[in-house]
């Protein structure tokens, strides 16, 4: 039944609000019905069902998040921040979810149709409902009286009759009310994957220009090279096809450079769009934020894995399904057989899906964790070759000062540095990727991938 109103209600309750209904009953004779007719032994029961409160009301208001030891969010931590505003032309990371959730178009959409649903006055509805309960059975009562029973008219008012009593004990057992909390937790999931896309968006920019600072100390290291051998030919120390052939890599490595700087402007026009700036595709990111290691020294896997069950609508739509699937056996528990036992398999179904769903959801979580704790030490590793990197270097730099080494080979030296340090920046912002991710699973039950 969940799923009946769910298609039908909402569409149906503005046109019950604006009074659709009595107005057709306006239009048509009203007779006073008598003691003995069916009509009224009909809307009595209707009118003494509608004095009844709407129960469940209570059960549709979600839980507070559970506190949890991991993620950035900075409003569960009930302190009012000082807000730093991005200078024109710029995004920070810190601020990228509050301008995304302040001028996306589509978030700020789904906001509404959020306010739209847990501003509805159940109360209102269900007299309104009621309302046109009593003007239909009036009107059914009329046809009645006229003899008209068995009419095509009657058929359709009985229905719409039908319709409207199955919508108003929706309201009264607390049935649309709990229908209309799981589409709000679902919009809300929308809401959230938006900012995290934004977020994963952001992330993908700043590794771009990463590589893009790489793939500049590459072509500078090309060019040396080309000029290296360009001397070297003029001396006649190699042939023409060497030198072609030195030159055609620097065309192929300027090639990729400028692809790469098309997909940054491209991504950047696309983040520009999700925050509400100006598209010019020229957005200047701010620093990607570090991993502490009180953060990772908090990360529980199973009291975490137990808030981001508790919070993802994923599972929390399988429960919803399962659900469904239950209230249909139980209402063909009287059908006959071969449709009972077509129901009871749906059922069997239903509930391996969910339990697969908890399962899978269980093992995409426990990777993430895992993933967390390897670009930790992963990491740690490429801290430890750039320590190295930085003694040679210096070595290098000692013998270069002295004479001993020519420049070409102390720019080469410092290209590996770079690499080392182009390596460490890549892990640190590989590690906050993973841990950002684990957040989100966290709080707001979001397990992408």
């Amino acid at each position: 039944m969940r799923q009946r109103i769910r298609s039908m209600l909402l569409a149906l309750a503005l046109a019950l609000s604006l009074g659709a209904v009595p107005v057709l009953a306006d239009q048509t004779p009203q007779p006073e019905p008598s003691a003995a007719d069916p009509a009224e032994t009909e809307q009595t029961q209707t009118e003494e069902g509608e004095t009844a409160p709407a129960e469940g009301a209570e059960e549709t208001e979600e839980a507070a998040p559970a506190d949890s030891p991991a993620g950035p969010d900075q409003e569960t931590t009930g302190e009012e921040l000082e807000i730093v505003p991005d200078p024109v032309g710029t995004v920070s990371f810190e601020n990228l979810e509050r301008r995304i959730r302040e001028h996306n178009l589509q978030l700020l959409a789904l906001e509404e149709n959020v306010a739209s649903l847990e501003g509805m006055d159940y109360e209102a509805m269900q007299e309104s409902l009621r309302k046109s309960l009593h003007d239909l059975a009036q009107i059914k009562w009329g046809l009645t009286k006229e003899q008209q029973g068995d009419s095509y008219a009657y058929a359709q008012l009985d229905q719409g009759y039908d319709a409207l009593r199955e919508q108003f004990d929706a309201i009264r057992d607390g049935e649309l009310q709990k229908d209309n909390a799981g589409v709000v937790r679902q919009l809300k999931n929308l809401q959230d994957q938006i900012v995290m896309s934004g977020e994963t968006l952001y992330m993908a920019i700043y590794a771009m220009e990463t590589q893009e600072t790489a793939l500049q100390r590459q072509l500078a290291a090309m060019n040396r090279t080309v000029e290296e051998m360009e001397l070297r030919y003029e001396l006649g120390q190699i042939s023409a096809l060497q030198l072609q052939q030195t030159k055609s890599g620097r065309t192929s490595l300027v090639s990729g450079l400028e692809t790469l700087q098309m997909n940054i402007r491209n991504y950047k026009l696309q983040l520009e769009m999700l925050i509400g700036a100006e598209l010019t595709g020229e957005i200047e990111l701010g620093a990607m934020p570090s991993v502490t290691d009180q953060e990772l020294e908090k990360m529980d896997e199973e009291a975490d894995l137990a808030a981001a069950k508790e919070q993802s609508y994923e599972i929390y739509a399988a429960e919803q399904t399962m659900k469904d699937a239950e209230d249909a056996y139980v209402e063909n528990m009287t059908a006959v057989l071969y449709i009972k036992d077509s129901v009871e398999r749906t059922l069997e179904a239903a509930k391996y899906t969910y339990n697969a769903s908890i399962q899978d959801y269980e093992l995409r979580f426990r990777m993430l964790y895992a993933q967390v704790q390897d670009y930790r030490q992963i990491l740690s590793a490429a801290q430890t070759a750039l320590a190295c990197e930085q003694a040679s270097y210096a070595a290098q730099e000692l013998k270069y000062q002295q004479g001993s080494i020519s420049e070409n080979t102390l720019l080469s030296a410092r290209d590996t540095l770079q690499e080392a340090e182009e390596t460490v920046e890549s892990a640190k912002n590989d590690l906050f990727s993973a841990y950002n991710s684990y957040c989100w699973a966290v709080e707001h039950g979001i397990l992408n991938g």
